[in-house]
């Protein structure tokens, strides 16, 4: 009888307890970090050249982000300034942003575009706060999802004997403890992006 050479063990079984938990910090981060960049395109009062990120300037015949063909910056609290980088290009960047869903009105002054912010209707502020608060949904959910894998691995562990369950009950409140520190963050991020709405 020769014992046969066993197979090598399978990457994600060797994941241990504390790779678990790195991960679950990462992922979790990542998904904060892309719920901050949904909540930059939520409009406030004020002006943020953020905003501004979703329009696309016709470039000789090429559809590019403003920010690739013009400087972006603010001129108070509720102006940005669009500086195009090449002359010529004013007006075709004025009717993106004229054109864009955004609800701006954008004028020239010789070769710089200011783009006012208008003033936000009470009705508006409050589809704003819904929306912000909608993107928090989401953040905790995704969140709430990746606590559930991390768990998952872990009793995984356990099942295959790699772990016990002293364990699993110190794991699992580790990665409650995780959750709960980035829903918290999340509910913050909220709660300062509906004041920065309500803000006349």
């Amino acid at each position: 009888y020769i014992d046969k050479p066993r197979s090598p063990v399978p990457k994600e079984v060797t994941m241990s307890l504390a790779d678990i938990k790195t991960n679950l910090e990462n992922k979790m981060d990542q998904s904060i970090a892309a719920f901050k960049n949904n909540l930059t395109k939520v409009r406030t009062g004020r002006a943020n050249p953020a905003l501004l990120d979703t329009v696309q300037v016709d470039y000789y015949g090429s559809m590019l982000p403003l920010s690739q063909v013009a400087n972006l910056s603010l001129i108070d609290a509720r102006t940005i300034s669009v500086q195009p980088w090449e002359k010529g290009m004013g007006a075709k960047i004025e009717k993106a942003i004229r054109e864009s869903d955004l609800g701006l009105n954008p004028a020239s002054m010789g070769d710089l575009i200011r783009v006012p912010m208008p003033p936000m209707s009470e009705e508006r502020r409050k589809e704003m706060t819904k929306l912000a608060r909608n993107e928090g949904e989401s953040a905790k959910i995704a969140v709430r999802n990746l606590r559930r894998d991390a768990n998952e691995g872990v009793k995984k562990l356990v099942k295959d004997k790699l772990a016990s369950e002293d364990d699993q009950k110190r794991s699992e409140a580790d990665i409650q403890k995780v959750t709960d520190r980035h829903i918290a963050e999340i509910d913050a991020l909220v709660a300062a992006k509906e004041q920065e709405i309500m803000a006349v």
